[in-house]
């Protein structure tokens, strides 16, 4: 758990970075929220995300934030034709045989940052 929690931490480091880098480039006063997508095989826990934000946040622009984290099913398709494949399905396509691909799922990505800006 604790290297996860390492893992958490980093990703919430450089989470926070960023954020500063985009509200110093919009001359922005505070950050209010920032909402992140964040896909089921992503090897994120939430939960330790969340509470690594909370110690990280403190002292920066981001200190006021809320952090949103929007989870992302994990989705497969075909790698040829690009039917996507039901859950617990096989992942080999049933129309061409070909084998199946991670559609989404696995992503952990910026998608928002609320800004007070003057």
């Amino acid at each position: 758990q604790d290297l996860l929690a390492m893992h958490e931490y980093s990703l919430v480091v450089a989470l926070v970075e960023r954020v500063e880098e985009e509200a110093a480039a919009r001359g922005a006063l505070a950050v209010h929220r920032v909402r992140v997508r964040l896909g089921e095989l992503s090897g994120v826990e939430p939960d330790l995300l969340d509470s690594a934000f909370s110690i990280v946040r403190a002292g920066t622009i981001c200190g006021g934030a809320a952090l949103e984290i929007e989870r992302v099913a994990a989705r497969w398709e075909c790698s040829g034709c690009r039917l996507p494949l039901d859950a617990g399905e096989r992942l080999q396509c049933a129309a061409c045989g070909a084998p199946a691909e991670l559609a989404a799922g696995d992503e952990i990505l910026l998608g928002q940052i609320e800004l007070e800006v003057p």
